[in-house]
C-alpha cells in the first residue's frame, strides 16, 4: 500500500494497481546466423515484448521480417543468439521443456494425416503429449465440440474443407490446454469465409478460456481483430500498440485526386497544401497526407477547376494499418510482401 493524504490530513493507504500477468516476455532477444563469406545474418534484432495473458497480440510483417523466427524461440524450438524470454512464466533457455508444455502452435503448413481421421489426428497428438488414454479421448471429444467437429470426428482429414482442417489444427493443438496458443499465419491459404470460420473459433476460445493467443500475419483485416499490433520489419519491432492507437498516430488523413493532367495538378495542390505537406504522384493518382481531408476535396477541386485542369476522382480516408506500415518502414506491407 502506498500512503496518501485524506481531506482531513490523516494518512490512508491506497492500493497499488496490479501488475499485469505475462504471458510473454522478451529482452533483447536476438536470432543470428552466419552467412556468406563470414557474414552474419541477423533474423531477429534485439526483440523487447510484453504479451499480457489472455491478450490476442499479431505480428505484423513481411516476408522475411523474422515473425517465424520469433514464434521458434518463444516455443523453445530454437536458441537465442542473445537477450532472453519467459513463456508461460519459463525461461526458453533454462527451462525449455516447461515451456513446451504450457505453449501450444499452430504452424503455417498443415501437418496433419489426409489418411486418418479427425478423431485419429487428435488421439495420437494426444498421446504424444504424454496423456492417458482416458484423458486423451475426454480432450478429443472437448477440442472436437470446441471446433464444432463432432459431427466429422470419423471423417478422413481428406475429405474434409480447407477452412474444417485448420479447425482440427487449432483444435490439436488445445488438447493438452496450453496456457499461450501460437499461430503462425493461421489461414494463409483460406478463402474469405472459411478465414471467418477461424477467427470465429479463435474469438470463442479467447472468450471462453481467456486464453493467450499469438498470431502472426501479414493480412491487416486479421490484425484488426487483435487486441493489440506488433509491427516487426527486418527483425526489429518498429511499433506497436492497439490498432486504433497505431492509426491514431500517424493522424492526418489521406486524400488522392485523379485528374486530366496529374503532373500538373502537383504544382497547383502544392501550393495549396500545408507547409511540409509531401505530395506525391504515382499511377493511382496525386496523394497528400492532410487535418479533416473532406474538407479539403472541395478547396483543391476549386483551385484544380480554376486553373484549367479537370478532376475525375477525389477521396479521403482514414489511415489504415497499410498507411502504419509505410509510416514506419517506407512501403506498403503489399508491397513488402507476406508470408514468414
Amino acid at each position: 500500500m502506498q500512503p496518501s493524504t485524506g481531506d482531513d490530513g490523516r494518512l490512508t493507504p491506497t492500493p497499488y494497481a496490479p501488475e499485469p500477468v505475462l504471458a510473454v516476455s522478451t529482452r533483447g532477444l536476438v536470432k543470428s546466423y552466419p552467412g556468406p563469406r563470414g557474414t552474419t545474418t541477423h533474423a531477429v534484432r534485439g526483440l523487447d515484448l510484453d504479451v499480457a495473458q489472455g491478450e490476442t497480440f499479431a505480428f505484423l510483417g513481411p516476408n522475411g521480417a523474422g515473425k517465424s523466427t520469433t514464434i521458434a524461440l518463444l516455443c523453445a524450438l530454437a536458441r537465442p543468439t542473445a537477450g532472453h524470454a519467459t513463456v508461460a512464466g519459463a525461461d526458453v533457455l533454462a527451462r525449455p521443456h516447461q515451456v513446451r508444455r504450457h505453449v501450444g502452435m499452430l504452424f503455417q503448413h498443415s501437418t496433419l494425416d489426409a489418411d486418418l481421421t479427425a478423431e485419429q489426428n487428435l488421439r495420437i497428438h494426444a498421446r504424444l503429449h504424454g496423456l492417458s488414454r482416458r484423458h486423451a479421448r475426454r480432450r478429443t471429444a472437448e477440442v472436437l465440440s470446441t471446433a464444432g467437429l463432432t459431427d466429422r470426428r470419423r471423417s478422413q482429414v481428406r475429405t474434409l474443407s480447407g477452412g474444417m482442417r485448420r479447425r482440427l489444427e487449432i483444435a490439436r493443438a488445445l488438447l493438452h490446454s496450453p496456457r499461450v496458443l501460437f499461430l503462425d499465419e493461421p489461414t494463409t491459404g483460406l478463402d474469405p469465409h472459411a478465414r471467418a470460420e477461424v477467427w470465429e473459433q479463435l474469438r470463442a476460445l479467447r472468450d471462453r478460456h481467456g486464453s493467450t493467443l499469438f498470431v502472426t500475419t501479414h493480412y491487416l483485416e486479421e490484425a484488426e481483430n487483435c487486441d493489440r499490433i506488433g509491427i516487426i520489419d527486418r527483425g526489429r519491432l518498429v511499433a506497436q500498440g492497439t490498432p486504433l492507437a497505431l492509426k491514431a498516430a500517424i493522424g492526418d488523413d489521406r486524400v488522392v485526386l485523379r485528374t486530366s493532367d496529374d503532373p500538373t495538378a502537383r504544382k497547383v495542390v502544392c501550393d495549396l497544401a500545408p507547409p511540409d505537406c509531401a505530395v506525391t504522384v504515382d499511377t493511382g493518382g496525386i496523394s497528400l497526407r492532410v487535418p479533416d481531408g473532406s474538407a479539403w476535396i472541395p478547396r483543391l477541386c476549386t483551385a484544380l477547376e480554376g486553373a484549367g485542369i479537370a478532376v475525375r476522382t477525389a477521396s479521403a480516408s482514414r489511415p489504415t494499418l497499410d498507411d502504419v506500415f509505410f509510416h514506419h518502414t517506407g512501403r506498403s506491407l503489399g508491397a513488402a510482401g507476406g508470408g514468414r
